[in-house]
């Protein structure tokens, strides 16, 4: 593939989508603290709290069934609400976190790296196990790919995955391409500025060489953007085949969805979606 296009779009990795099963909508944000909601119609019952002192918010009326959000880069727990319009009405309720550095998170302690973003989502997931019956799980980008890394032995009722980076190390190893950088070099100077926003860490590099998708166990749809360029057709192809998960490919999307036509595949999608 061409790792100059891949670097290009890494400027836009801060572009999420939003989905409800096998069907997509997205809605890209940059990175900044959520806007406040605007309502339409009926009031969308909204409780915000905290897990584990992680800021949370609900969406939806009482349910024993729950969707577990898990945003990517750039994105908040309030994109949380364009899964729950759909979602709710189907009797489920949306759970959503902050990760670190984003929505309220932003400029704390905390990293956004799966070191630290992993025992998170752990402590998300055995707070949803207590208070629902049924855990469903819906990821971005990569959000996917922590949850991945987070839960290789769950077993969540239905997941979804959307745009989702499967190979971490491949990826950082184009960044690595198109920057000039060398293994070697990265090893010894541990942080390199690539130029393009995105700085190469040696220790994120060996982390995700270290810790491959091995093992998923959850029943699994996936939805792929044809033109994806942060994970090509052969690696999605060849998740879904290993882990029997229901691929779904729209050839004229981009890894950030969001043209008029992306957004009406999506309508068309969620419209036909069984609950």
């Amino acid at each position: 593939g061409d790792t100059s296009l891949r670097s290009v779009s890494l400027r836009r990795c801060c572009f999420f989508a939003l989905t409800v099963d096998r069907g997509a909508v997205v809605i890209y944000n940059k990175c900044k603290k959520a806007e406040p909601e605007e309502e339409r119609g009926r009031a969308m019952v909204t409780e915000h709290f905290f897990v584990d002192e992680i800021p949370a918010v609900l969406y939806g009326e009482r349910a024993d069934r729950v969707w577990l959000y898990v945003h990517g880069k750039c994105g908040n727990k309030e994109e949380g609400k364009s899964l729950a319009d759909i979602a709710c009405p189907r009797g489920f309720q949306i759970l959503a976190v902050d990760l670190p550095e984003h929505g309220e998170r932003c400029g704390t302690a905390a990293k956004f790296v799966p070191w630290e973003v992993i025992p998170e989502l752990h402590g998300v997931l055995a707070y949803a196990k207590r208070r629902w019956k049924s855990v469903s799980l819906h990821a971005v980008s990569i959000g996917a790919y922590f949850s991945l890394i987070a839960f290789p032995r769950e077993r969540f009722d239905k997941c979804q995955l959307v745009s989702p980076v499967l190979d971490m190390a491949a990826l950082i190893g184009w960044m690595m391409e198109s920057a000039s950088v060398t293994a070697e070099r990265l090893r010894a100077e541990k942080e390199i500025d690539a130029g393009n926003g995105e700085t190469l860490s040696w220790e994120y590099y060996t982390f995700a060489k270290e810790h491959p998708i091995r093992e998923w166990n959850s029943p699994t749809a996936v939805l792929y953007a044809g033109r994806d360029i942060m994970t090509d057709r052969q690696t999605v192809t060849a998740f879904a085949e290993r882990f029997g998960c229901a691929l779904r490919i729209y050839e004229d999307g981009e890894h950030w969805f969001h043209t008029d036509k992306q957004l009406e595949v999506w309508r068309d999608c969620v419209a036909g979606e069984p609950e």
